[in-house]
């Protein structure tokens, strides 16, 4: 998934708490927070303080990897798709030509 707007993370996070089965006022436990913060952030709440994001994506077992935009959006693969070890190797042996 790409992420970037404050609306991409909020649906993240909804997605991933409903996914695990919790309620606002569990994850808002966890992470330390109110559950009025949880529903803000949820929709999209472009102000909400970075650290208290980043503790939540942690708490629901989200990692956040980040990219520059060099790789080809189109070819990477998605983090929990599987590799086709034999097209990465294929790949490799053309550019050695």
């Amino acid at each position: 998934m790409v992420v970037r707007t404050p609306t991409d993370v909020g649906l993240l996070i909804r997605d991933r708490r409903r996914r695990l089965g919790l309620r606002q006022n569990d994850l808002a436990r966890t992470v330390g927070v109110s559950r009025q913060w949880i529903v803000e952030v949820e929709r999209g709440r472009p102000r909400a303080e970075l650290g208290l994001v980043l503790r939540t994506l942690a708490a629901l077992g989200i990692d956040l990897l980040v990219s520059t935009g060099e790789q080809q959006r189109d070819t990477a693969p998605a983090p929990d798709a599987a590799i086709d070890l034999d097209a990465v190797i294929a790949a490799a042996r053309g550019r050695r030509s």
